[in-house]
């Protein structure tokens, strides 16, 4: 078990380091809308590429934070009804959705969205749009966040596994301010 929570801990780390360094892409994101719109209004220029270029710095932000808010236990549960139930009834829930729904959903997404990624690469897709971008960098986000959103998920079906044996306190996932 102890390897476990080692190889727990390196992807808890991976996440947090990526979703760090993600949620600067929405600063990038910000200062591109700002540019693109000074532009168009103040010189009555603009760019099909600076839109896209938001649209997909805005797209990293959300996709590659996901591990990271799953690490933090920060995405959308129904606290109101597990909140209620002893830690050790949460960490089966926790477990179990993590094996059911969330393991199985984000291999499905990344696999079925490789296809579409490889064939972007091969045929060279740009943007319909006048002065649009390549299609790839963005199609890469899907595989790649989903991968990292079901290496979390390994984490915390990990964590949970050493809670329920006594080897972690369940302070360790509890969402701060949560009751």
């Amino acid at each position: 078990m102890q390897a476990l929570l080692r190889f727990s801990t390196a992807i808890d780390a991976l996440n947090a380091w990526i979703g760090k360094s993600a949620a600067w892409l929405g600063l990038g994101a910000v200062l591109v809308c700002t540019g693109n719109a000074l532009a168009r209004y103040a010189f009555h220029t603009g760019s099909n590429a600076w839109l896209e270029l938001q649209w997909y710095l805005n797209s990293a932000v959300f996709l590659l934070i996901a591990g990271y808010a799953l690490k933090r236990n920060e995405h959308v549960r129904i606290d109101v009804i597990v909140g209620r139930l002893s830690e050790r009834a949460q960490a089966w829930v926790d477990l179990l959705g993590g094996l059911v729904m969330l393991l199985p959903v984000s291999i499905i997404i990344a696999w079925y969205s490789w296809p579409s990624l490889v064939n972007s690469w091969h045929i060279d897709e740009v943007s319909s749009d006048p002065g649009g971008l390549i299609r790839w960098p963005v199609r890469l986000l899907i595989p790649v966040a989903f991968g990292l959103l079901a290496l979390q998920g390994v984490s915390e079906i990990i964590k949970r596994v050493a809670f329920l044996r006594g080897l972690l306190p369940f302070s360790t996932f509890e969402k701060k301010g949560r009751a």
